[in-house]
């Protein structure tokens, strides 16, 4: 169970290792709410999408397995779209078309095929929260890198007084704008995946 659970924050990383859901992890990363909002939203659709994948999976002829998966996924988010447009309208306005982009998420249509096809649904669920986080967490340290050194900010949810975006002195005065920029996310996405690849390599030794 801690296996299922652990596996995807870094030994299948769906970003670092696996490679999957790399849209959202360059398109959205140009913020730290961006990252929280997307990682929050494909958590919901991939446990939600895993549960139903895994109690459904005897009564989905083979044949239509793959639509059946993408309509599973477009209805859960479907709901997180409508909850976001009605209680986050900022961040669904931020987010855009990356959010009804969730839908053909390589991620969650491959954990859908590959995982929740085969197994119970606890397992699933496990499967999902554990490759969820591992998303978010590296969305979450892409969007970090980018927007720190690319803004000189880190901007997360207001709340009352605060505006929700922390300004770091030097930074702020003298970014790296290139960072912020989509050639800046590919940048930044390089150098973690040779990080993590040369991590990987240190374990196999």
């Amino acid at each position: 169970m801690w296996k299922e659970l652990t596996k995807g924050i870094f030994k299948e990383n769906p970003i670092f290792i696996i490679v999957l859901g790399l849209c959202p992890a360059l398109g959205v990363s140009t913020q730290v709410v961006n990252a929280l909002g997307m990682g929050a939203g494909v958590i919901f659709v991939l446990v939600s999408s895993n549960i139903f994948v895994s109690l459904l999976k005897d009564f989905i002829p083979n044949k239509v397995r793959i639509p059946a998966y993408i309509v599973i996924i477009a209805s859960f988010v479907t709901i997180v779209e409508m909850v976001m447009h009605a209680y986050a309208p900022s961040l669904f306005k931020s987010l855009g078309v990356f959010v009804p982009l969730i839908v053909v998420n390589c991620l969650i249509l491959g954990r859908a095929e590959a995982f929740a096809n085969k197994n119970t649904v606890w397992s699933s669920i496990l499967d999902a929260i554990g490759m969820g986080i591992g998303f978010t967490l590296s969305l979450i340290l892409i969007a970090l890198i980018r927007e720190v050194f690319g803004s000189g900010t880190i901007t997360l949810f207001a709340m009352g007084d605060f505006d929700g975006v922390i300004r770091i002195p030097v930074l702020y005065a003298a970014p790296m704008r290139v960072l912020s920029l989509s050639a800046g996310a590919l940048l930044v996405m390089g150098y973690l995946k040779a990080f993590f690849n040369w991590y990987a390599s240190r374990g196999r030794a």
